[in-house]
């Protein structure tokens, strides 16, 4: 599908991550000329050979570089908890000060800013599944929080920009789990940490007791879903994901039966850990008639055969 805006200059940030790297080679198939941004603090190994020009800075303190863009995504962060709990303090500015810069950068272009926000911002919800117009359950004194009240600042930005009129042309999506080829095996996110304790013969490991939920969602399906956003320009927020919600014990089990592998550790459940996730995706559906296509089993069987070939 061609994005609605003409193909011309497109800014990624972040786009040596793993979703990252999965929009750029999109957007360059669809004829976009791109340039990437990232520190490369969390690269995907897919990385190496983008079809992008590559900027090595961060988007807190941008480098030069050359205007103007049509579209910009900002995916500038790290997403997964052992990495942004590592540099909680950097987390923050990279949402809170790496926003502005690229909202700035948006406005001095003309261009339109695509916002990668988060399902994290719901935090531990009270209200499921949840719903775009649920202002979320975040505590701001725990260790998570400076992703999640990290991207609900940024998503705040977004709006008041839009609303002094300094930018108007943009559009939030609120994430929930993605998953797929180009992940590191060692980046900490559930899918990651089964798969390569399975393929290391080593016992799975589980937070809590496993009841939790997740909703996953592969990333080719996330990726047709962020260009239907840019292609009608929807200003959002809108949730994006797989609304076929499973507990982590059932995680366990697909990831056993695709591998023919046994054995789990329990360990202590992290402070803050939401017991629920599950998008309402009425919103979506209705704007772009998007659904996620792509099932569980399938994923993960494509995810396992790039993260043995990593091995």
């Amino acid at each position: 599908m061609r994005v609605g805006l003409e193909p011309g200059r497109a800014l990624v940030t972040g786009g040596a991550g793993f979703l990252g790297c999965h929009l750029v080679r999109r957007l360059n198939a669809d004829g976009w000329d791109v340039t990437v941004l990232d520190d490369f603090s969390s690269p995907s190994p897919a990385a190496a050979d983008l079809p992008a020009t590559i900027v090595e800075g961060s988007v807190v303190s941008p480098p030069l570089l050359g205007q103007p863009f049509q579209l910009i995504c900002h995916l500038a962060s790290p997403a997964s908890p052992p990495r942004y709990l590592l540099d909680p303090v950097g987390t923050l500015r990279t949402a809170a000060e790496g926003t502005r810069q690229m909202l700035d950068l948006a406005a001095e272009s003309g261009a339109h800013l695509l916002f990668t926000s988060t399902s994290e911002v719901y935090g531990d919800p009270e209200v499921h599944p949840q719903v775009e117009s649920y202002p979320g359950s975040v505590d701001v004194r725990g260790p998570r929080a400076c992703y999640d009240e990290g991207k609900r600042y940024a998503e705040a930005l977004v709006y008041a920009y839009r609303r002094s009129e300094r930018h108007t042309r943009s559009s939030v999506v609120r994430l929930f789990n993605t998953y797929g080829p180009g992940m590191n095996p060692q980046d900490g996110r559930v899918v990651t940490a089964f798969i390569s304790a399975a393929l290391a013969g080593k016992p799975l490991p589980l937070f809590g007791d496993g009841s939790q939920t997740r909703s996953f969602c592969y990333v080719d399906d996330i990726v047709d879903g962020l260009m239907m956003v840019v292609d009608r320009q929807l200003p959002g927020p809108l949730n994006l994901g797989n609304d076929v919600e499973i507990s982590m014990l059932e995680l366990a089990d697909a990831v056993q039966e695709l591998l023919g592998r046994s054995g789990r550790t329990f360990v202590p459940l992290p402070d803050g850990d939401p017991k629920v996730r599950r998008p309402d995706l009425r919103a979506m559906h209705d704007a772009t008639g998007w659904r996620a296509t792509t099932d569980l089993a399938s994923g993960l069987e494509r995810t396992v055969e790039y993260l043995r070939a990593q091995t």
